[in-house]
């Protein structure tokens, strides 16, 4: 469905992968208005912005006067993002200073607001910088976690523009679910595992599965568009990093482990989509296992892993809302149950695997057991639809009345 979309820009060298993101969206039918700082022009001019979006470039509030700009792009966009959002348009943006036409446009926009920081690390640690965006975090505007990376220059650190086509599944994902859908998970917490672990035989060899960590990434895309602080924890993914979250980057089940109890303390939310191998190596072979000359298949001595999901269940504290997966093969209901109550958890999303089922696949169908007993059965539908579902019940559980931290 196409979409009115302001896309601003602020005056930052990262003004030139605004392109990108341009692209994207009207190469998927949305109809685009380029809002660019002063500054910005000095990095991209106003012809390209032009001949990328095809239509005029909104420079300032002087142009076009009889249009009323500073009121009317607001007014009739059904998405704002700004990209990239410099320390300058942050502090302006929470204040609700107006002195251009992109600060007058953000003060006039009622739809939803997704802006994508970029810049260098001291300025958005700066303190000043942090009260800015909880301020706007506390009023619903979805900013979006920096990238770490290179940035201007030889520094290296938090503040790099995200991927254009991840701040692309951002929107995509808050157009998705309406121009009047709140960002429910502003203020919240979040953890989410994906992929898959592998526990290592020798220097070349490993136990794994089959999970590519597209569900995990979707329930990550899906809790930034809604406005949640989301921690990623992401085992042996070949997939692009999502917008706006905390990567941490993880081997073992032992290593999962680890990360997940240390996120989950402040989390409001954990969802569990990792696949952890159960069993792991009794013992690791320094050298590669070299195949014998009777042709006899060595022995390997399994031990079991920790379960990392009933320990989150046991350690959990009141009002945190615990999010497990089961993937089954037979009895995937009754199996669920047993694991849901096992686990101690709220929810439960059960997905029938086998060939061709669910791992690496785009679209996913799945059935949710709620700890009071109540059975949701969603049909198949991409990853990231399922997993708004599954949002939706958390935030019922999470309950509208309970205290928020809005904070970075």
């Amino acid at each position: 469905m196409s979409a009115r979309i302001i896309l601003g820009v602020g005056g930052g060298i990262a003004a030139y992968k605004a392109c990108e993101l341009l692209r994207l969206f009207t190469e998927s039918g949305h109809q685009v208005r380029v809002v660019p700082t002063a500054a910005a022009l000095r990095f991209v001019g106003a012809p390209t912005w032009a001949a990328l979006s095809g239509q005029p470039v909104a420079e300032d509030v002087f142009s076009d006067v009889h249009e009323v700009p500073h009121v009317r792009l607001g007014q009739q966009a059904d998405l704002v993002v700004v990209a990239p959002t410099t320390a300058d348009l942050l502090a302006k943006a929470a204040q609700g200073i107006a002195d251009d036409l992109l600060t007058n446009t953000l003060l006039t926009a009622r739809c939803p607001v997704v802006l994508a920081p970029a810049m260098h690390t001291e300025m958005w640690e700066h303190p000043a910088t942090v009260e800015n965006v909880a301020t706007l975090r506390r009023r619903g505007v979805r900013v979006i976690e920096p990238a770490v990376g290179r940035l201007t220059g030889a520094d290296t650190g938090k503040g790099r523009l995200p991927d254009p086509a991840e701040i692309f599944a951002v929107a995509r994902r808050t157009l998705a679910r309406g121009v009047a859908a709140p960002a429910d998970l502003t203020g919240r917490r979040v953890v989410v595992t994906a992929g898959g672990t592998r526990e290592p035989l020798d220097p070349v060899r490993f136990l794994g599965n089959r999970s590519s960590g597209k569900q995990g990434y979707a329930f990550a895309r899906s809790a930034v568009a809604r406005g949640a602080r989301v921690t990623l924890i992401s085992a042996n993914v070949s997939l692009p990093d999502p917008a706006g979250v905390d990567l941490v980057r993880v081997g073992t089940t032992a290593e999962l482990r680890d990360a997940t109890l240390k996120a989950a303390v402040e989390a409001d939310a954990v969802v569990m989509a990792a696949a952890p191998a159960d069993f792991r190596p009794a013992t690791y072979a320094p050298g590669k296992i070299k195949k014998t000359d009777d042709g006899l298949a060595p022995t390997i001595e399994l031990v079991t892993n920790p379960d990392i999901a009933a320990e989150l269940g046991q350690r959990r504290r009141p009002g945190q809302v615990l999010v497990v997966f089961a993937a089954e093969t037979g009895d995937a209901e009754a199996n669920g149950r047993a694991k849901l109550a096992r686990k101690r958890a709220d929810l439960i999303v059960i997905n029938e695997v086998g060939p061709d089922k669910v791992f690496g696949a785009d679209t996913n169908a799945a059935t949710v057991i709620d700890v009071d007993g109540s059975v949701t059965r969603l049909a198949e539908q991409s990853k990231e639809d399922l997993a708004d579902q599954v949002w939706d019940q958390v935030v019922v559980r999470l309950g509208a009345g309970s205290s928020l931290r809005v904070d970075r």
